[in-house]
C-alpha cells in the first residue's frame, strides 16, 4: 500500500482539480441539447345512443389552437358541410388540424366503433364531430378537449349533446333530410335559410307531434345525451 507524504497528497489533489477545471472549459466538450418530440395514442370508443339516427362516419382530430365550431358563433362551411350532408372531409383538412382519423362507415343506432388517433408533436386539443343524418342540420360531438393532462392509461367518459349548425331551417320537409328516413338533399351551398349561429338543438317536433310536413316520426326524435365517448391514451 502505497502512503504519501502529508505536504505531496493535497499537492496532488490540487493538481487533480486544475486538470478537471481545464477540462469544463473547454467549449468543444459541451453536449448540444436535444429536441425530444412527444408521441400521443389515442383509442377512441364512441357508442350511438339513439333509437332512429345513425351519425355519420365521425371524425376524430387533434390540433394545436383553435376548435371546429363556437357555440353562438357562425358556422364555418366546413362544418355546414358535415351537418347537412355527414361530409367531414373539409372539417378534416382544416389548417389548424394536425391528425385525424375517418370511421369507415355511419354509426348505426345502438352500436359501437372504434379507432386509434396517433400524432408525434404537440399537438393535444381533441374534437370529435359527427351528424345526425335524420335531420336537417343537426350534428353531435366536442371540440378543443385539452388532453395534455391525461397519462398514458388513464381514460375520459363523456356524454356528448346535439347542436343545430344553424345553416338550414329545420323545416324536416320532403326532400330535405339525407338519412333514411327521407333519402333527402344534404349540403347545398346555394340555399338561403341560414339561422347563422350554432346553438344547441332544439329537436325532433315530428308529424307524430302535429308538424304535418314532417317526415320525420317519434322514433327519430332523440334526448341528450346522443353519444357516449371514451378516450383512452395508449402512449
Amino acid at each position: 500500500m502505497k502512503t504519501y507524504h502529508p505536504l505531496i497528497q493535497p499537492a496532488l489533489a490540487l493538481a487533480f482539480t486544475g486538470l478537471l477545471l481545464g477540462c469544463g472549459s473547454d467549449s468543444s466538450d459541451t453536449p448540444t441539447p436535444v429536441s425530444i418530440s412527444t408521441t400521443a395514442s389515442y383509442h377512441i370508443s364512441a357508442t350511438n345512443l339513439t333509437n332512429s339516427q345513425p351519425l355519420s362516419p365521425f371524425l376524430v382530430t387533434l390540433h394545436q389552437s383553435g376548435g371546429l365550431w363556437q357555440v353562438g358563433e357562425t358556422a364555418s362551411n366546413a362544418l355546414e358541410i358535415l351537418a347537412e350532408g355527414g361530409d367531414s372531409s373539409a372539417l378534416a383538412a382544416n389548417a389548424e388540424v394536425m391528425a385525424s382519423v375517418a370511421d369507415g362507415a355511419p354509426l348505426m343506432p345502438g352500436e359501437s366503433s372504434e379507432q386509434v388517433l396517433s400524432y408525434q408533436g404537440e399537438a393535444h386539443l381533441f374534437s370529435f364531430v359527427a351528424m345526425l343524418v335524420n335531420t336537417n342540420d343537426a350534428f353531435t360531438g366536442l371540440t378543443q378537449l385539452d388532453l395534455q393532462s391525461l397519462a398514458v392509461g388513464d381514460s375520459i367518459d363523456l356524454q356528448l349533446p346535439v347542436y343545430d349548425a344553424g345553416t338550414e331551417a329545420n323545416t324536416e320537409r320532403a326532400g330535405t333530410i339525407p338519412g333514411p328516413a327521407d333519402g333527402g338533399e344534404g349540403y347545398n351551398g346555394s340555399r338561403d335559410d341560414k339561422l347563422d349561429v350554432v346553438t344547441m338543438h332544439p329537436g325532433v317536433v315530428s308529424a307524430d307531434d302535429g308538424l304535418s310536413q314532417s317526415v320525420l316520426l317519434q322514433q327519430h326524435k332523440f334526448a341528450n345525451p346522443v353519444v357516449t365517448l371514451t378516450i383512452t391514451r395508449q402512449e
